[in-house]
């Protein structure tokens, strides 16, 4: 035999312990929203048990109003953290009036018109509105895909649904599924409903896990000080590149970017100076980059565009566009403002260079050179072209065009 005030024991200290492992993700990951939403879910749900136990001791239906007061309240919640999870905004209003739509009825149909079924279907309400307003979210795919935990989550959510609608049907056609007749139909329910509750929060912490583990990843490739790609994505990207104009034939293009000077920025204006020039640059150039072009840093002063599906002759165009902003930014320098100046050197992939993207950064390192021996404040592109005389091989010189 079940014993329901047991269930509800067992109810109460699983969803402590839940709210505590929420508590910890929460104070470890300020900024993670849905955890404070879900952490209060599972406190309050834990206190509408609590509160609803209470009546085993008092004769007064105080303690089952507020207990069922908790227990939507928590289903609000829940459903809230899922919305911001998501980037949703929380819809405080709907939750509010569906809670206090639910609780006066539970109280209308329970003090001054008493009808079990129409109470329990009030308080069905409650908990399954919310419920089915975030389900929507949880089936949607975010970047191509629904991830594991929101899989789970959803079909928890439908299976408590069904035993909602279930208990609402069974107590329509006569039977008494309420916590007041202590059934032992109402025993199984309640332990049917402990055990998806428990696992929906499981739900949300796969959910919880898998953003965690995507920004953890999306940190490891990108640089701290400018927010850009590192070289580590750079190399990915790159080699994505490569092997994709290998097998359509479809060029692209590389910038390689120097800061001129940056050592004596540093050295005269200090080092915290120096990255407010680094950040600044990067700003600067990404007002000139196309969508889907790659700005990364990929060390130092040190700065790589990568332009898909452009010629040498297009990325040499996209070199001169951020060169003219970086001077015009230039000479619109007063007082302590430090001007920025920059070389590039500009490569375009081809079939010698095949799978190895070293090839091709060593190209616009090539043209790099020469811009910088140019004097500096310029763009070169790599010249591939045979010499014309017939003398000994040697380094192939990188040489400015479209100037």
């Amino acid at each position: 035999m079940l014993n329901v005030p047991t269930l509800w024991t067992v109810f109460v200290v699983n969803f402590l312990a839940l709210g505590l492992i929420w508590a910890y993700v929460t104070s470890s990951y300020p900024k993670f929203e849905a955890a404070r939403f879900w952490m209060a879910s599972a406190f309050v749900g834990a206190a509408g048990a609590m509160t609803a136990l209470a009546r085993l001791f008092v004769t007064s239906p105080l303690p089952l109003l507020l207990g069922s007061a908790g227990i939507i309240a928590a289903s609000c919640l829940a459903a809230m953290g899922i919305q911001r999870f998501y980037g949703r905004p929380v819809s405080w209003r709907v939750m509010v009036a569906t809670s206090a739509l639910s609780i006066s009825g539970t109280v209308f149909f329970m003090v001054v018109f008493d009808h079990m079924q129409l109470r329990m279907m009030s308080y069905t309400l409650g908990q399954a509105v919310p419920l089915l307003l975030a389900l929507r979210l949880l089936l949607s795919p975010q970047e191509g895909r629904v991830s594991p935990g929101a899989w789970l989550s959803s079909i928890v959510i439908i299976t408590i649904i069904a035993i909602f609608a279930a208990r609402t049907v069974g107590n329509l056609l006569g039977g008494d599924f309420s916590a007041v007749a202590g059934s032992q139909g109402h025993a199984v329910m309640v332990l049917g409903l402990l055990f998806l509750s428990m696992t929906l929060n499981f739900g949300f912490l796969l959910m919880a896990m898998d953003r965690l583990r995507n920004e953890v990843a999306d940190l490891a490739l990108l640089d701290d000080l400018t927010g850009v790609a590192n070289r580590r994505h750079l190399l990915q990207r790159l080699s994505e590149e490569c092997a994709r104009s290998e097998r359509s034939g479809e060029p692209f293009s590389l910038l390689v970017i120097d800061l001129d000077g940056f050592k004596t920025i540093n050295d005269t204006h200090g080092h915290a100076a120096g990255d407010a020039c680094l950040q600044h640059f990067t700003l600067m150039a990404q007002t000139r980059l196309r969508p889907g072009d790659m700005l990364a840093r990929t060390g130092g002063d040190e700065f790589c565009v990568v332009l898909p599906s452009s010629s040498l002759r297009e990325g040499a165009l996209i070199a001169r566009r951020v060169l003219e902003v970086c001077r015009q930014d230039a000479a619109a320098c007063a007082g302590n403002d430090i001007p920025i100046a920059i070389s590039i050197g500009v490569a375009e992939w081809d079939r010698d260079i095949g799978q190895f993207p070293d090839r091709l950064i060593a190209h616009a390192d090539h043209a790099l050179y020469a811009a910088k021996k140019n004097g500096k404040n310029d763009f070169a592109v790599y010249d591939q072209a045979p010499p014309l005389s017939p003398e000994p091989p040697g380094p192939v010189e990188a040489t400015r065009k479209f100037a």
